[in-house]
């Protein structure tokens, strides 16, 4: 009986160890060509959220300054699951991505993705990332 009693605790407490547990994932970014501006950097927790083109579907959302061509943000108190990220480089600061023809005239970055194209288009499922313990995830700018 008490062995019973003691297993029914320990996954008592397994489980609310495991739905309290938090974690920090820490986004860098180097590469951008100036300092002008800011960096807009946004957290993604659900599919179908990307590709984003109001810059709406977003579950959080920050914007830093530009130091020396890099940027350092950190989300804190993140439940474990799947997330991705995506910046830009919003060089006038005007909130928007601005576009020429049809691609960015600003720096664009998703997790996961180096390159963009006809073949490797953003979605949730390319750029999401398994967060399980605190995480750095480094973001590469591309610029067209």
């Amino acid at each position: 009986m008490i062995r019973s009693f003691l297993s029914l605790w320990f996954l008592l407490v397994a489980a609310l160890w495991a739905q309290s547990a938090s974690y920090t994932l820490t986004v860098t970014a180097e590469g951008f060509h100036s300092d002008t501006g800011r960096a807009v950097v946004m957290l993604y927790d659900r599919p179908g959220t990307i590709p984003d083109k109001e810059l709406k579907n977003y579950r959080l959302k920050k914007v830093v300054p530009i130091r020396h061509g890099t940027i350092r943000v950190r989300f804190r108190h993140l439940k474990p699951g799947r997330y991705a990220v995506s910046l830009f480089h919003d060089e006038n600061a005007n909130g928007t991505i601005d576009k020429g023809l049809m691609l960015p005239k600003e720096g664009v970055g998703l997790s996961n993705f180096r390159h963009v194209s006809l073949f490797h288009l953003p979605d949730f499922k390319r750029a999401s990332f398994l967060l399980d313990q605190d995480k750095t995830v480094d973001i590469h700018l591309i610029y067209f």
